[in-house]
């Protein structure tokens, strides 16, 4: 993903998870912030309770893939944080988080029709 499509530091990770609104699935929760128009950054976050840098690592690269994948399908004008909440993300095939991701975004009202 491009850096500039990129949350970096914190204070913005901080400010869309505590202004923003939160869309929760058993294995992922979506917080979004309206942002700059016409601009869409992402970020992603994986704690390390859900087990080793390995796991973590692995969780957040398919993660951003999938979104990454998305990003023609989804809204501009916003800020978005995807956090990991199972370690089971590291090992679920590929289609059905792409599947977990898209409903995050319809859920959210971002997915558009191209």
């Amino acid at each position: 993903m491009k850096r500039a499509l990129r949350l970096r530091h914190p204070e913005q990770f901080r400010r869309v998870r505590n202004q923003g609104q939160r869309f929760v699935s058993p294995l992922l929760t979506l917080y979004m912030r309206i942002g700059r128009p016409h601009r869409l950054r992402c970020g992603f976050v994986v704690g390390k309770y859900l087990g080793g840098a390995v796991i973590r690592n692995r969780a957040k690269r398919r993660v951003r893939e999938a979104v990454r994948l998305a990003l023609p399908y989804v809204e501009t004008g916003y800020d978005l944080v995807f956090v990991v909440r199972k370690p089971e993300v590291g090992e679920l095939p590929f289609p059905q988080l792409q599947q977990l991701v898209e409903g995050l975004l319809r859920q959210a009202k971002l997915w558009r029709s191209v």
